[in-house]
């Protein structure tokens, strides 16, 4: 019975397993592209809906785009 090759070397696993047990920020923002999927997408979602929010409130108290 062969044993399975691992993904990654050992040595750099417990290197990665150093770099993120010492880094003292939330855990869901240690990676490096984290902040992307954390922070930008939310606040790019919010400023979208404030914005098609706020064309519908102004459509709507000018009536535009109402049906005849």
């Amino acid at each position: 019975m062969t044993t399975e090759t691992p993904f990654r070397p050992r040595e750099k696993l417990i290197d990665h397993q150093k770099y993120f047990q010492s880094i003292h920020k939330h855990t869901y923002l240690k990676g490096p592209l984290d902040k992307v999927t954390s922070v930008a997408i939310p606040i790019a979602f919010a400023a979208t809906s404030l914005f098609l929010i706020g064309r519908g409130i102004y459509n709507m108290s000018h009536g535009i785009g109402k049906k005849e």
